[in-house]
């Protein structure tokens, strides 16, 4: 999205030994003799509690011998259940879950780790926990046969920290146009919810200086840092205090994004991190354009980091923002799609920037519908681990209200409601458009696709009532 237009410029922590989970009070322990190999055993940790649920993590190690792929199994007790979850795949029986690895960490070399973990619901936390078939507790594996001694075990529990909140449901982000609350003239957010009924927007961009550095800014400006503004977030205090909420976007198509200013993936991480604190955010986007796209090193940074601002924050929903041609994704957002995947990072949504490609005005509709189609297929051979449903459910559409940077291409009010009509029928994860800057009508001379208005005939909101429809 370029500069004028689209700019695409306290917890407690309770550690328990899964094994620990498994044994009464007095338990048989094998004593070792010479020569035993060491099993490979898997640890959880609650990170987090609140008082309908927790995040949950296994960590899973390897012994003596390497592991080459791994499933880990546990109980729940009736009134908990597993919600969302992250780098495993998961099937269930009745209260019975079972865990596998993703394809990038099955491997786990000797003495290594990985780690995969889940939001619960309910208070109950898991019991008869098998790794690859055996107790979680691993241990020693003897060589020769031994007697048995009793002794006791008692599960550990270190308190740490406070407690936080629970993840907010991916409803209130269904429908969220962008809006840049600094910069293309912003409308009074609270007046246009009064007006729109639209409740929820992807706040549009965050920067690296203009300059250089590592430090979140609002569009690369080094006069608007992320860590004293008060207008921005007094306009996501306004959008939550309506019943909304936001996501906060990195990248654009202008401007220096922290991936590539940022020089190593510790420092990329806290500086993503100083914005979700900041804002309390559950959601963000990586909107990664222009010369961005494509840049290897900077992709890997970027998604290292994404990686650990989930393991940081468990109940963030991330999105990737990318663009398409009339054949659907690039390779160059193919490949970005895989360095994710490489890097472990684990992408919530995949948002198309469906525009900008060079559609016919006449049939933009049925075109974006058309190129929707072509991203589905290309997402199902990314993403072999869902079926249609889901890779539906993990893909969002994006417009651009009125005219577009593409003289060919027009979006009417008619076209937004076709395609609300494709997104309900498909139940994409999000339907969002650019920009609540330009949901008006153009006064004066303007140029094409003006930052600030539509440049075709409408109401106020119009495009935002329509977006406001779409609920998930």
């Amino acid at each position: 999205m370029t500069s004028m237009h689209r700019r695409m410029p306290s917890r407690r922590v309770v550690a328990l030994t899964a094994g620990a989970l498994l044994l009464p009070a007095a338990a048989l322990a094998i004593t070792p003799l010479a020569g035993a190999a060491t099993a490979a055993s898997a640890s959880f940790t609650q990170s987090s509690t609140w008082d309908t649920g927790y995040t949950g993590q296994y960590t899973i190690t390897a012994g003596t011998s390497a592991l080459n792929g791994w499933k880990l199994e546990f109980d729940l007790p009736s009134g908990s259940s597993v919600g969302t979850y992250w780098d495993a795949l998961l099937t269930t029986s009745g209260g019975h879950y079972t865990f596998t690895n993703r394809e990038y960490n099955g491997s786990v070399g000797s003495g290594a780790s990985t780690t995969f973990g889940f939001n619960g619901t309910g208070t109950g936390i898991p019991v008869n926990c098998l790794l690859n078939g055996q107790p979680c507790a691993g241990g020693t594996v003897p060589t020769t046969s031994s007697s048995p001694t009793s002794t006791s075990t008692t599960p550990t529990t270190t308190p740490t920290s406070t407690t936080s909140s629970p993840p907010v449901p991916q409803g209130a982000m269904a429908g969220a146009p962008y809006y840049m609350p600094l910069d293309n003239d912003p409308q009074d957010i609270g007046a246009a919810i009064a007006a729109s009924g639209q409740k929820s927007y992807i706040l549009a961009f965050v920067l690296a200086p203009n300059g250089g550095g590592c430090t979140p800014v609002w569009d690369g400006n080094a006069a608007q840092p992320v860590a004293t503004d008060t207008a921005v977030a007094a306009k996501v205090t306004k959008i939550r205090q309506s019943g909304g909420d936001v996501s906060v976007s990195f990248g654009g198509y202008n401007g220096l994004e922290l991936g590539a200013a940022c020089g190593d993936a510790t420092s990329l991480a806290a500086a993503y991190q100083k914005v979700v604190d900041k804002y309390a955010l559950t959601h963000v986007d990586f909107d990664i354009e222009g010369d961005d796209l494509g840049d290897v090193a900077a992709e890997n940074r970027r998604f290292q980091a994404i990686k650990t601002l989930k393991q940081r924050n468990p109940n963030l929903h991330v999105s990737l923002t990318l663009p398409v041609t009339t054949v659907g994704l690039s390779d160059l957002g193919k490949a970005e799609i895989g360095r994710a995947k490489d890097n472990g990072a684990v992408i919530d949504l995949y948002k198309i920037m469906a525009f900008d490609y060079g559609g016919p005005a006449a049939s933009m509709a049925a075109d974006v519908q058309r190129v929707m189609e072509l991203v589905h297929g290309q997402l199902k051979t990314l993403r072999p681990d869902l079926d249609d449903a889901g890779v539906y459910a993990r893909t969002g559409l994006i417009l651009m209200n009125g005219h577009t940077d593409q003289p060919s291409e027009l979006f009417t009010q008619d076209t937004f409601r076709t395609l609300l009509g494709y997104v309900q029928a498909h139940k994409l994860g999000r339907f969002s458009f650019w920009a609540l800057n330009r949901d008006r009508v153009c006064t004066g001379n303007v140029g094409w696709a003006d930052g600030k208005c539509s440049s075709v005939s409408q109401q106020p909101y119009d495009f935002a009532k329509i977006i406001a429809q779409y609920q998930g």
